[in-house]
């Protein structure tokens, strides 16, 4: 259970850099049909940020 833990929390997390909006891979964007546990890398490559239309390539990986 503990292992289950922590490699939920050492997903990573990505915030834009225009408007700092965050994708969490554990979270996902059910809203936009990407569900819960999906890898950024899967999230297809024309997707845009949903608070400013940024391209995926402006977003950074944010430190925990």
């Amino acid at each position: 259970m503990i292992a289950n833990v922590q490699a939920d929390y050492m997903l990573p997390i990505y915030a834009c850099i225009l408007c700092e909006y965050v994708y969490d891979e554990k979270m996902g964007l059910p809203e936009e049909g990407i569900p819960p546990g999906t890898a950024w890398k899967d999230i297809p490559e024309d997707w845009c940020c949903p608070d400013c239309g940024a391209t995926k390539h402006d977003f950074v990986v944010k430190d925990y």
